[in-house]
């Protein structure tokens, strides 16, 4: 198959880069909660005043914190409370991801893969790669920021399945023929592929570097920042595993067994911890969930 053409691949980036720059910005207190967490000076009462000013907000927070995902026992009523417990970096992190899966979740977007499927893999490459930091011990940057990582790594597939609905289809239909990626025929067909467009979303969002790694290069890990390589590599295996578990579908229907036993050498993880920690992912898939329905319904 020919490469698209050079014009019509810079019709398609000016169309998507259209569609990305008129995706609504973050609110005012995501992007306050956000300079606060990334403030050193900043403490959990600070926090607190900014998320108390948005009672939305605020509703997540304690919904989720009372929700099975967490399972605590004890209800917690008391934002600032509930702040604490769950840490800095965790409320920050799920602000993040309550405000773009509240712009990205509609199934308007959708015309491709059933969005049911694609949230559950997404889920599913999240569960596993919270549990996979937990167990090699990758504790520095929060465990949940893996989970929310996982969630939003295919972000970049919304854009084109939405904007490109007839060169998607036929670029997954030539994925499931030819048993090869969809990346590869997102770039044949649209002269770019989920990883690049997903880069763009997160520049926009200003998500931060890490994330920003996470969707630029979740397929080849390799290339990415010496400072977030190693995020980036617990994330690529946990899509990988994802998709050789075929919990949920995003449209990858190839899985090389030799890129997982590489991905295990480079985290330290191996074939039995992986196996060991898919018992659990279905269940763990299902108190996950609440962090689409609090999306979804507030």
């Amino acid at each position: 198959m020919d490469p698209v053409p050079t014009s019509n691949r810079e019709r398609y980036l000016k169309k998507i880069q259209a569609y990305i720059d008129r995706m609504p910005s973050l609110s005012t207190t995501v992007i306050k909660v956000l300079e606060t967490c990334n403030d050193p000076r900043a403490s959990a009462n600070d926090l607190q005043r900014i998320i108390s000013l948005d009672p939305i907000l605020t509703a997540r927070v304690l919904k989720l914190i009372n929700s099975a995902y967490y399972s605590l026992g004890v209800p917690i009523t008391s934002l600032a409370r509930a702040i604490v417990m769950l840490g800095v970096n965790t409320v920050k992190n799920l602000a993040l991801s309550f405000a773009i899966l509240e712009n990205l979740r509609s199934n308007r977007h959708f015309s491709v893969f059933s969005p049911d499927d694609f949230w559950t893999h997404s889920l599913c490459v999240g569960v596993i790669a919270k549990s996979l930091a937990s167990v090699i011990g990758h504790t520095s940057q929060g465990l949940e920021a893996f989970f929310i990582a996982g969630l939003l790594h295919d972000l970049g597939k919304i854009p084109l399945n939405r904007q490109f609905p007839e060169e998607y289809h036929q670029a997954w239909e030539l994925a499931e023929k030819d048993q090869d990626t969809l990346r590869h025929y997102e770039s044949k067909l649209i002269g770019m592929d989920h990883c690049t467009v997903g880069s763009m979303i997160a520049k926009k969002w200003r998500l931060g570097s890490t994330l920003v790694e996470t969707l630029s290069h979740h397929h080849n890990p390799d290339v990415s920042s010496e400072a977030d390589r190693d995020f980036v590599l617990i994330v690529s295996l946990a899509n990988r595993f994802a998709n050789y578990l075929r919990i949920g579908n995003a449209g990858d229907c190839v899985t090389r067994i030799q890129e997982i036993e590489y991905l295990n050498s480079k985290v330290g993880a191996n074939w039995t911890m992986l196996y060991e920690m898919s018992e659990n992912v279905l269940d763990e898939i299902e108190k996950a969930k609440i962090f689409l329905e609090i999306a979804q319904k507030g």
